[in-house]
């Protein structure tokens, strides 16, 4: 660990000499990669710059012990010796932390994709619930959300509902969020009380960029429609819905949230574009998930991974076992506690399988 740390930390400082010789700097796209190349490497040199002025710190109080005789300086030493070896310990796990490989993903925005499971309208209610739920939390992230596609009932719930997150590191966050999310509560349609359980998923996808999933426009089958539902006469008189077939995969992608064919067509493609690289990386997903033995599970959308139990009050994830008893404030977006502890259990099953 620490030949790759020295490495690290010697290719950190070499940048900022490159970055100020002159002819870099007159090369702005040269500048421009070094630049982002020392940002990736900033936190982790700057972690061992820290654990190495700590282990010459305590290298000193032990040498400085070995001569000193003085009884008063001795119990000054010791202390700063073993405050330093404890410090060094807790940079030691940090370290760790840094050098696990990083989810290229983690950075990208996201398209959200939520379905009414079992459950029938109570489904689709829910379903809109959670919906409403992420919406909140990127607003409290301050990152912008687009709806892309919608196929709402007549009571208000969602029978899917497609959207785009964007802002800084959105997926590092939701990417816990993909799997089968059971609602236990008495619907308002109950006459006698009883709990019913529904379920509803949500996918979230990283956002592709263009370089990453090239798509053959001869394997596209595009096809236009007028929309079914709420709109006035402009919507339903005019073929501005979009269709978008991608015949390899026989994956399928609407929108019809645009009143222009071109702006659905847009969208259309920036979702089939993120589908396809979730659809091509699937495999090697799942060899990983199953490699690492994560705690989190494998990201598999039929795994059900959160219950959320109205008469309790709680919700429960199932992956990591961990349970809060504030579900209406968790239902208006307050979802950090619960990211943050996904977020850990990840990080450790990681640690885990790397010192195996």
């Amino acid at each position: 660990m620490i030949e790759k740390l020295e490495g690290i930390y010697e290719r950190f400082n070499k940048l900022d000499e490159l970055m100020a010789d002159p002819s870099v700097i007159s090369d702005m796209d040269k500048w421009k990669s070094y630049a982002k190349e020392r940002a990736e490497l900033e936190e982790t040199a700057l972690k061992y710059g820290e654990y190495k002025r700590v282990e010459d710190e305590m290298r000193s109080a032990e040498e400085l012990l070995s001569t000193e005789t003085d009884r008063e300086m001795r119990e000054m030493l010791e202390e700063d010796y073993y405050a330093s070896k404890q410090k060094l310990a807790d940079l030691t796990d940090e370290l760790k932390i840094l050098l696990l490989p990083k989810d290229p993903d983690d950075d990208k925005n996201v398209i959200v994709e939520i379905r009414g499971g079992a459950g029938g309208e109570e489904a689709a209610l829910f379903g809109y619930e959670l919906y409403r739920m992420y919406v909140k939390y990127a607003e409290q992230n301050r990152w912008k959300t687009e709806e892309i596609d919608s196929n709402m009932t007549e009571l208000g719930g969602v029978k899917e509902v497609v959207f785009s997150i964007s802002g800084k590191g959105v997926y590092s966050k939701l990417k816990y969020e993909s799997g089968v999310h059971r609602v236990q509560r008495v619907p308002d349609t109950e006459s006698q009380g009883r709990i019913h359980t529904s379920t509803v998923t949500v996918a979230v996808l990283p956002e592709a960029e263009d370089v990453e999933v090239e798509i053959d426009e001869k394997d596209l089958k595009i096809d236009t429609y007028r929309s079914s539902g709420a709109g006035g006469q402009h919507v339903n008189k005019t073929e501005s819905c979009i269709r978008m077939t991608h015949l390899p995969t026989g994956i399928v992608v609407t929108c019809q949230d645009e009143r222009s064919q071109i702006k659905n067509r847009e969208k259309a493609m920036k979702v089939m574009k993120s589908r396809l690289y979730d659809y091509y990386n699937s495999k090697y997903q799942s060899e990983y998930a199953a490699n690492r033995k994560s705690l989190v599970g494998t990201g598999d959308r039929s795994e059900r991974i959160r219950t959320y139990n109205y008469p309790q009050g709680r919700v429960t994830d199932h992956r990591i076992g961990y349970t809060i008893y504030t579900l209406q404030q968790f239902l208006m977006g307050d979802l950090d506690g619960m990211i943050e502890a996904l977020q850990i259990a990840d990080r450790e099953a990681k640690l885990a399988g790397s010192e195996e």
